[in-house]
């Protein structure tokens, strides 16, 4: 099968999404699901006026219907469409009214909890310093419940983790118009070219990239709608779902997260820098604030758009990279980006007083 033929499902995913996003922005100022910052004071906002939050319903439909059309349905594929309603519908609660995050973190557990019990585990990992396999599928526990089931204990911990850490680290990078869903479709397209190099041992990879490419497709065919001047949000379902999908094709890619970590680079590292200075600070790991690197570029004087290419380039630099390295030299490629973007946080944060002009959409 040849790459070529992902297009087709990809250009659906883009067409549902962008044409059912239109109908969900009228769906969402009749039920009030906007955010008013003069009404709902939040610290990470940059966004200013009445705008739309729920558009993770249109990407929830872009990827679920695309995937209802083109990948068979199996144990995995239903655990997957469960896992998504729980976030998209979670998603629309907190856009209609904040509900409390720690509400959230429940479902998000409860969302990965189902797609590792459809048999989304991690059953070994690169060394990336040998190049060996670490298998992570030796510790077995096998019961009986309408028939016979096994948990690969050290497999589905590792997949946990990496879920749940995604689910929220990609949210944590939507701060700006246009920002996530750029580099989510970056992301997600280099992610299926990865899991296309495995369908020669591996034929049901086709339905792997098949699936990277529905998400790839849905995130573009929503980003017109988000880029500068934004007309809707993507919400806490959107960016949630988001997190959710990089992670699940990080583990089905052959449990090829190095690469999503790589290609995620940015967030992450912003991810880990926010989470040590919030606990360095006595402050609840859970509550926002406004010191993102995307908060940071703004304080520079970084208009949005501008950011937003920034956070794409990155990702499409890296994901380039990821899929031309080998473990080892992905690891140092991260190691490096790692200190050259926690220097420039550690630097804003704490030594720069640098004021310069803002571009006229910095917020």
């Amino acid at each position: 099968m040849t790459p070529i033929v992902f297009f087709e499902p990809l250009i659906i995913a883009a067409a549902i999404t962008f044409f059912s996003t239109a109908l969900v922005k009228r769906f969402a100022h009749k039920l009030n699901l906007v955010d008013d910052p003069k009404k709902r004071y939040h610290p990470a906002h940059t966004h200013k006026g009445v705008i739309p939050r729920a558009g993770g319903l249109a990407l929830f439909a872009g990827i679920v219907i695309t995937m209802l059309l083109y990948i068979p349905l199996s144990k995995l594929t239903f655990g997957i469409i469960i896992a998504s309603v729980i976030l998209m519908l979670v998603g629309l609660a907190d856009d209609k009214k904040d509900i409390n995050p720690y509400i959230r973190l429940t479902t998000n557990v409860i969302a990965a909890l189902t797609v590792i019990g459809a048999g989304a585990g991690i059953p070994y990992i690169t060394n990336p310093l040998t190049g060996g396999i670490l298998p992570l599928d030796s510790w077995r526990i096998t019961f009986s419940f309408f028939g016979s089931h096994s948990i690969l204990v050290w497999a589905d911990i590792l997949a946990f983790i990496w879920i749940m850490w995604t689910m929220n680290i990609v949210g944590w990078s939507a701060g700006v118009d246009g920002q996530m869903p750029g580099f989510v479709t970056i992301s997600a397209f280099a992610l299926g070219l990865l899991s296309l190099r495995f369908v020669a041992s591996d034929p049901k990879q086709i339905w792997v990239s098949m699936l990277a490419f529905i998400v790839c497709g849905a995130y573009a065919g929503f980003l017109p709608w988000n880029f500068y001047p934004q007309k809707i949000m993507p919400g806490y379902g959107g960016k949630t779902l988001a997190g959710f999908f990089l992670a699940l094709l990080g583990i089905l890619s052959f449990g090829k997260f190095g690469t999503a970590l790589l290609v995620l680079g940015v967030p992450m590292i912003d991810a880990a820098y926010t989470l040590f200075r919030r606990l360095g600070s006595h402050k609840s790991p859970m509550l926002a604030d406004r010191g993102h690197l995307h908060h940071r570029l703004l304080d520079l004087g970084w208009g949005k758009r501008r950011i937003a290419l920034f956070y794409w380039s990155v990702s499409a630099i890296l994901g380039w990279i990821a899929l031309t390295v080998n473990s080892r030299q992905k690891l140092f490629t991260f190691l490096v980006l790692a200190v050259v973007v926690g220097g420039f946080l550690i630097w804003m944060s704490y030594f720069s007083q640098l004021s310069k002009p803002h571009d006229q959409n910095s917020g």
